[in-house]
């Protein structure tokens, strides 16, 4: 492989007709410049300069090297720009609750990545990992599950939970289900929901103790797993879609509510951040049409 620096001796030394001359260009010594022009010549396999005592000048072989010399150092000046201009976007982290529907979070993303002048990072997991995150300022937002607390925060729905069907389950067709009337179904676990305690505590309190056909930290799978009637599963209405029925749990109130969190000190700094605005905005209006 050829370094960067050998290319850049090279390039000095055609350039000056003279290694005095090009070491001062490179701010290095003429042993040190000799030295890497003749490690240059062994990993090409070739004489690149004729070395005379009045000057230096390209072989056959240097002049062919030479034209893609130019192009090397070129490209690289390129890449150095680039990096530099993208070291220049701000960068805007939000933190995403693992518990919203994979096709929202991959519109909003749509949305908000291509921001000029911002670079949006994203960091996925349970509102006890993102919070810490955000006290912190590892991260700067969070589109998540929100409760009663000092950050600053804006509301982008409110929704209710459910029991996920399959479609062509015998019940599917009813608005509103009675505990015992899924008492005997097998049950999938989501072990990343938000209300996990609150519904376990919901069914035992009322004996009953389903099998559990399967346990799962990914809210797709757990779709999946139910649209192939491996089992029912209580989930937020915003998982909602074509094959899976979403009747009401009689008697389970729990609500919850998605909105963004920010840190007081961050607030003024995001205020006009279009990634975050675009994000948020994309959360919203696909809870809207939900």
């Amino acid at each position: 492989m050829i370094e960067r620096y050998l290319v850049h001796y090279f390039l000095a030394v055609m350039d000056q007709g003279n290694f005095s001359r090009a070491a001062q260009q490179c701010r290095v010594s003429q042993p040190t410049l000799s030295v890497g022009i003749a490690k240059l010549e062994a990993i090409v396999g070739h004489i690149l300069f004729h070395r005379t005592n009045r000057r230096v000048e390209l072989t056959s072989f240097g002049t062919t090297f030479a034209v893609h010399a130019r192009r090397i150092e070129a490209e690289f000046a390129k890449a150095l720009q680039a990096m530099a201009v993208d070291q220049k976007r701000k960068p805007v982290r939000i933190g995403v609750v693992s518990t919203l529907p994979s096709a929202w979070i991959e519109q909003a993303t749509r949305e908000a990545c291509h921001v000029e002048g911002e670079r949006l990072e994203i960091v996925e997991g349970r509102m006890r990992e993102l919070l810490p995150r955000l006290e912190r300022g590892r991260i700067d937002a969070i589109i998540g599950v929100i409760g009663d607390d000092h950050r600053s925060r804006e509301i982008l729905f409110e929704e209710s939970y459910a029991l996920a069907l399959p479609g062509t389950h015998p019940l599917a067709h009813r608005k509103t289900l009675e505990p015992d009337e899924v008492a005997d179904a097998e049950m999938i676990v989501r072990r990343n929901c938000e209300a996990l305690p609150d519904v376990s505590r919901f069914f035992t309190q009322r004996g009953i103790r389903p099998f559990f056909a399967a346990r799962t930290i990914n809210d797709d799978r757990a779709i999946a797993f139910v649209r192939a009637g491996l089992g029912i599963t209580v989930m937020p209405r915003c998982f909602a879609q074509k094959g899976v029925a979403m009747p009401a749990l009689s008697g389970f109130e729990q609500r919850r509510r998605i909105g963004l969190l920010l840190e007081s000190p961050n607030a003024g700094r995001l205020a006009d951040s279009q990634c975050l605005n675009r994000f948020s905005a994309a959360i919203r209006t696909a809870a809207s049409v939900t």
